[in-house]
């Protein structure tokens, strides 16, 4: 029975940046893992996400500045590019109460950005259509983040910090107490503190510490669009990542990323999906998202044919509120959880990692995590009675 100070359960870029941290701070740490790493059946895999701060809310542009740091702390450490700049093209409804909220955070935090007008779009961005009544805006210091090889670099460097990575091992039970007794498929670990961050599966581990969150799994269709004309969206022609945050198929977002991982091919999706069950995802086979991007591309983006030439598939775990949930657990104060990171917590990664080590170490938390509190769900479910 090996004793460890800390174990993190989950080992995706939320528990890996966390196991990092925490061994950072001189913690004999163990990071568990159920599936063979590297593996394609949770939300850290494929290679690229967006890094932005257009968000509505000036907590998450707040965190984003000391991520962008800790993310460039990381290339250096491990001598690996882990982010590409390329600018984050914002478009939507001019009226709207998200664009502007988004335009008024982005200024008021005073983010590099350009406006475009409806006359010199396509100057600036070529073989996309700006909708009529849209306005649009570039967060000039986006880009994209290199997600496996992050992944990768994170994971190394936990290990060359003494770190223990063990994967294929899948927790079976968590028995809490002053010191927590977790039993795997191969064997049982006891930890003066527990860090859980299994994504898909958190209220599954949850359950053996008599705690359920409101979480809901949902499986995304990526899909992959081929350019009409080889290079017109290519990263390298400096085509930018971009957000649409409503538009005439839908209120949600659809986002996309430059032509660059598959060449000749650019990555646009839908930001919500379909309820599924992570052990049996690929038997939820609605493509209803993926009708919505076909009129979206075929009205946007002129210079892509508008059928799908790859789609693979992510799951996301959505929060009523859609924002994190970051905190000890109700009952017992030596149990952490990271999870319900909603399909945009990639790019947080460094910092939630800081904040989930500084939450098991029981330190001041550099954040106000006020928005991230368990209670805000007790509190609803309270009012709601």
């Amino acid at each position: 029975m090996a004793a460890f100070d800390c174990v993190v359960i989950g080992a995706g870029v939320q528990g890996s940046f966390t196991a990092y941290q925490l061994a950072k701070h001189k913690q004999k740490t163990l990071l568990l893992e159920q599936f063979i790493l590297p593996h394609t059946r949770g939300s850290s895999h494929g290679q690229t996400r967006i890094i932005r701060k257009a968000y509505d809310e000036d907590f998450y542009v707040n965190m984003m500045d000391e991520s962008y740091e800790l993310w460039a702390q990381l290339e250096r450490e491990a001598g690996v590019k882990l982010y590409r700049q390329t600018g984050l093209l914002v478009m939507g409804p001019e009226k709207s109460h998200y664009y502007e909220q988004v335009k008024n955070t982005l200024q008021r935090n005073k983010v590099p950005m350009v406006t475009l007008t409806s006359d010199n779009f396509n100057q600036h961005i070529p073989h996309v259509k700006l909708t009529e009544g849209n306005g649009a805006v570039v967060e000039v210091t986006a880009g994209v983040l290199y997600a496996d090889r992050a992944l990768k670099a994170v994971q190394a460097q936990f290990q060359k910090l003494g770190g223990v990575i063990r994967d294929n091992e899948m927790v079976m039970d968590i028995k809490p107490g002053p010191i927590v007794t977790v039993s795997t498929s191969a064997g049982v670990y006891r930890a003066k503190r527990v860090v859980i961050t299994a994504g898909p599966w958190a209220n599954r581990l949850l359950a053996h510490t008599g705690l359920q969150l409101p979480l809901e799994v949902v499986k995304i269709n990526v899909c992959y669009w081929k350019e009409k004309v080889p290079g017109s969206y290519d990263v390298r022609r400096r085509f930018p990542c971009f957000i649409l945050t409503e538009s005439q198929e839908s209120k949600e977002h659809i986002y996309g990323l430059p032509s660059n991982e598959y060449p000749g091919l650019v990555k646009i999706c839908y930001h919500t999906g379909s309820k599924a069950d992570p052990d049996q995802r690929d038997q939820q086979t609605d493509r209803s998202d993926i009708n919505i991007l076909q009129r979206c591309v075929k009205h946007c983006f002129p210079g892509l044919i508008p059928e799908p030439a790859v789609v693979e598939s992510c799951l996301y775990t959505l929060t009523p509120d859609r924002h994190f949930v970051l905190d000890c657990h109700p009952t017992y104060s030596n149990i952490v959880i990271g999870a319900g990171f909603s399909g945009h917590g990639f790019k947080f990664g460094p910092i939630m990692g800081k904040l989930l080590c500084e939450l098991s170490l029981g330190e001041v938390p550099s954040y106000d995590l006020s928005p991230f509190r368990i209670r805000r769900f007790q509190a609803k479910s309270k009012s709601a009675l």
